[in-house]
């Protein structure tokens, strides 16, 4: 899996799953463009494997068309930018919904549709990754907004496959279990939370961010030149039991 000469845009590059996987390809020769909200995080990164790295609000369509414009063509797309607020389905507010769906659907489809414009032009091929979560596939408490997120976008992630594959596009989703990320970490401590979890797991861990850029590494590569539409679960088994 080497992507020497290759050139990968990656949402939400600042923390967590997005910066292993900037990480990762950086170390196989990849040249990163890394957006993310915080500058602070995209300077350390920088600092660590070079590239290129915007400071970019994608909460609204504008800022994630301008984002797009400004980052300009590349090889690959990875949507990783996402967020989440926690609601019930009684409790659903306005403010929530819009706050989940802006970044996690709206604004990957955006991103995946200035990069296949771009592609096109420059005469197909190439390949988007969109991060979704095993919250599409079970009703988490508390998840209605991100569940509705996650689930769309792997419905999209097909119909990009379909519609960008005689291009030679490929779309795939990849969809991780509880990933330890820092704020995963806190907020998987507690053992009251964290161990009825835990045992759905038949490898007996959650995820490292490491672990799923592995997997997003892989989807990108020539090894998975077959592989579009589909949805690859990162989850130790959980959805298998």
């Amino acid at each position: 899996m080497d992507f020497t000469g290759k050139t990968v845009i990656i949402t939400g590059a600042g923390k967590g799953i997005g910066r292993a996987t900037a990480e990762l390809l950086a170390e196989r020769g990849a040249e990163i463009i890394a957006l993310s909200r915080t500058q602070s995080d995209l300077d350390s990164l920088r600092e660590k494997i070079g590239g290129q790295s915007y400071a970019v609000d994608l909460s609204t369509a504008a800022g994630a068309r301008a984002a797009m414009a400004e980052v300009g063509p590349a090889d690959f797309l990875v949507n990783c930018a996402g967020t989440n607020v926690l609601e019930s389905v009684l409790d659903m507010t306005e403010e929530g919904y819009d706050a989940v769906m802006n970044i996690n659907l709206r604004t990957a489809l955006i991103c995946a549709q200035e990069f296949a414009r771009r592609r096109i032009e420059a005469g197909g091929g190439g390949a988007i990754v969109n991060v979704t979560s095993i919250a599409g596939h079970r009703g988490f408490q508390d998840h209605l907004c991100y569940a509705a997120s996650k689930a769309g976008l792997e419905g999209a992630t097909r119909v990009m496959a379909r519609e960008l594959g005689p291009h030679g596009i490929r779309a795939v989703a990849i969809a991780p279990t509880v990933t330890m990320t820092e704020l995963a970490k806190g907020s998987w401590s507690d053992p009251a939370k964290r161990d009825p979890m835990m045992v759905r797991h038949p490898v007996g861990r959650f995820a490292e961010a490491e672990d799923v850029a592995r997997a997003i590494a892989l989807l990108l590569s020539d090894d998975a030149v077959m592989v579009t539409g589909s949805v690859l679960s990162v989850d130790g088994g959980f959805l298998a039991i």
